[in-house]
């Protein structure tokens, strides 16, 4: 039962994060609108809680060693920890978009940075390899979409 929970806020929390931040950084850089990052923000996090959550209530139905409770357990804890990155949104409300993007970059970080410490002393590995894998990949992702956000401002436009 304690795997699930795990498996479920882990995956949750880090896929969450790392969606929204990219969704934000590429809507912002595309579009410069507070009511569209919001909008994406409140899309993305339910859409995608819904989604993930259904991917990993099949994935753990897919591994036969897993009860119903724990099955369910994955599931409901992925959609929730999932739904925490409404949270994103409280920055982009009270400050200007572009301090809110920032603020929500390091508040993400941060978030995933702690996340991958605890998973590595949990696996008795060392915690400085996971989190710099971890950076890369958040690096990566919302460089991606800020370049995404920039082209397709450019050159598909209104």
């Amino acid at each position: 039962m304690i795997e699930s929970l795990k498996t479920g806020i882990t995956f949750g929390i880090t896929s969450g994060t790392i969606t929204t931040l990219g969704l934000m950084v590429g809507l912002y850089s595309g579009t410069n609108s507070r009511s569209v990052v919001i909008g994406g923000i409140l899309t993305i996090a339910i859409a995608d809680s819904l989604s993930d959550a259904l991917g990993i209530h099949i994935s753990e139905e897919a591994n036969h060693s897993r009860t119903t409770m724990q099955v369910w357990v994955a599931t409901v804890a992925t959609f929730l920890s999932k739904l925490y990155a409404i949270i994103f949104i409280i920055p982009v409300l009270l400050f200007d978009l572009s301090v809110a993007i920032n603020i929500n970059l390091v508040f993400g970080i941060s978030i995933l940075t702690i996340l991958s410490y605890y998973l590595a002393k949990s696996q008795g590995t060392k915690a400085w390899k996971v989190i710099l894998e971890h950076l890369i990949i958040i690096i990566v992702v919302v460089v991606l979409t800020y370049i995404l956000g920039k082209f397709i401002a450019k050159y598909v436009g209104s």
